[in-house]
């Protein structure tokens, strides 16, 4: 007889107790993978809604701006008979889609820009040197995020009137630049913490001054995340309305926002809702493609910095 069949068994031979947390991972028996599996799931879900909620209705747009008018009310969930491409040309020449488009360039490339230089450089000075008040100079860039632009157009009326730069384009512009900044100084200052020193140093032993440094050597570093917000500058320019709608007057300067806002009036006198909605088509489709082929780099620019 074997005398090790009389011993007991081992602790680690012995089955887990039923209801203890070690064994069951410490809620209710339900493991730790098995609750990410669930908020995983549960997210997914979560993204495929919204997903839907924001492709349907841009999809429908398209698909109307194909179609004639009879069509978009009688079979609005049907593919369009033929392809009408003359509804893109009555909006772009009609409905002046085309100047107002050519406005909108001009103001957001001339605020991005303007934005874009200002930003980065106020946001490498904050994170990079250290002075008194840098704190506070800081906290007050933050603070224009919180700070609701509506409530501000009434004294930014009288503001750009009285630099004579009122129903002009360069007025815009700096307003654009102005409500811009706050987040373009809160982002690019966190990125440029990120960056090692020790380059910034290499470079100084090298002879660069501080405006070298920053065009030559920083700048170019920092790239992922200036691409990142200039996209996001421009897409939030690209769809504003208030702003233009209390700065601008004249038809002519009017930016596409103002434009098609105009063209949805009109469409209920003149039935033209096959135009509006190319018009909108036209407005959605820059961003979209902007969006798409920056797409890596303003997930670079996002994640940039996580990981050192």
């Amino acid at each position: 007889m074997n005398p090790q069949s009389t011993l007991p068994p081992t602790p680690a031979a012995l089955p887990p107790k039923t209801g203890d947390p070690k064994a069951t991972g410490g809620r209710g028996g339900r493991s730790p993978r098995s609750e990410v599996r669930l908020f995983a799931g549960l997210g997914h879900v979560a993204l495929a809604v919204w997903a839907v909620i924001v492709i349907v209705p841009i999809l429908w747009t398209f698909l109307a701006a194909f179609k004639n008018t009879g069509e978009i009310f009688s079979s609005p969930w049907t593919l369009p008979a033929e392809l009408r491409w003359e509804n893109f040309g009555r909006a772009w020449t009609k409905a002046r889609v085309g100047r107002y488009f050519l406005n909108s360039v001009i103001v957001v490339g001339g605020s991005t820009i303007l934005t874009m230089l200002l930003g980065s450089m106020a946001a490498y000075v904050l994170a990079r040197y250290r002075f008194w008040g840098n704190r506070a100079i800081y906290y007050l860039f933050v603070s224009g995020l919180a700070f609701p632009v509506f409530l501000a157009l009434v004294p930014l009326f009288f503001v750009v009137k009285q630099l004579h730069l009122l129903d002009t384009h360069l007025g815009v512009v700096l307003v654009y630049s102005a409500y811009s900044l706050p987040f373009t100084v809160f982002f690019l200052a966190a990125f440029f913490k990120t960056l090692p020193s020790s380059v910034a140093e290499a470079g100084m032993i090298d002879g660069c001054g501080h405006t070298r440094l920053f065009f030559q050597v920083m700048m170019p570093m920092a790239k992922p995340g200036l691409i990142s917000v200039a996209i996001f500058n421009i897409i939030g320019q690209w769809a504003q309305y208030q702003l233009p709608l209390v700065l601008l007057s004249s038809e002519d300067k009017w930016v596409l926002t103002q434009g098609i806002a105009q063209i949805s009036v009109n469409a209920g006198y003149e039935a033209d809702w096959s135009g509006l909605f190319a018009a909108l088509t036209l407005a959605i489709l820059p961003m979209i493609i902007v969006y798409a082929v920056f797409q890596r780099q303003i997930q670079a620019g996002l994640t940039a910095g996580a990981v050192k």
